[in-house]
C-alpha cells in the first residue's frame, strides 16, 4: 500500500493507494491536467480549492477502477478542452494545433523570398557599343581630363 502526501501552502493531503501503479497513474494525471482557475498551472502545483476537488475526484475515480481515458473524458466533459495541456485534435482546436506551424512556414517562405529579391545582380556597365556618338565624345573628354590630371600629379 502506498501513501502519497501532497504538501500545499495551507494543508497536506494524504491519499492511500493499493498499488504503485495507481499512485503513478494519479501523479501522471494531476501533472497532465490543468487547474481550471489558475493560469497555466497543473493540478499538482495548484492550491486553488477547485484543484483540491479535482485531485480528490481523480483519486476517487482511480480507486473506483476507472481507466485514465475515462478520467480524462470526465474532465473534458465537465471542464472543456482547457483542462488539458494537450487538447484533442478536432475542428474547435484546429487553430491551436495547426496555426503555429502554418505561421512558421509562412514566415520562413517570406524570409526566403525576401532574401532572394535582395540578391539581384548589379546592372552591367554600358559598353561603348551601346553609347551614342555624343556620349562617346563626352566619355573621351572625361577620360582625357582624368588622365591629364593624373599625369600632372
Amino acid at each position: 500500500m502506498s501513501v502519497v502526501p501532497l504538501a500545499h501552502a495551507s494543508s497536506i493531503d494524504v491519499y492511500q493507494f493499493n498499488t504503485d501503479e495507481e499512485e503513478t497513474r494519479y501523479r501522471a494525471l494531476i501533472d497532465e491536467l490543468r487547474c481550471p482557475k489558475c493560469q497555466n498551472q497543473n493540478l499538482a502545483g495548484s492550491d486553488a480549492p477547485i484543484a483540491q476537488d479535482l485531485k480528490q475526484k481523480t483519486y476517487e475515480m482511480i480507486k473506483d477502477g476507472r481507466s485514465d481515458g475515462e478520467i480524462r473524458q470526465y474532465m473534458f466533459d465537465r471542464y472543456g478542452d482547457f483542462i488539458s495541456y494537450k487538447p484533442p485534435v478536432r475542428p474547435s482546436t484546429w487553430i491551436l494545433w495547426f496555426f503555429p506551424p502554418l505561421l512558421l512556414v509562412v514566415l520562413i517562405l517570406g524570409w526566403v523570398l525576401k532574401a532572394k529579391r535582395g540578391r539581384k545582380p548589379a546592372p552591367a556597365m554600358p559598353h561603348s557599343d551601346n553609347l551614342s556618338r555624343s556620349e562617346e565624345a563626352k566619355l573621351e573628354q572625361i577620360l582625357s581630363h582624368h588622365q591629364s590630371t593624373k599625369d600632372q600629379s
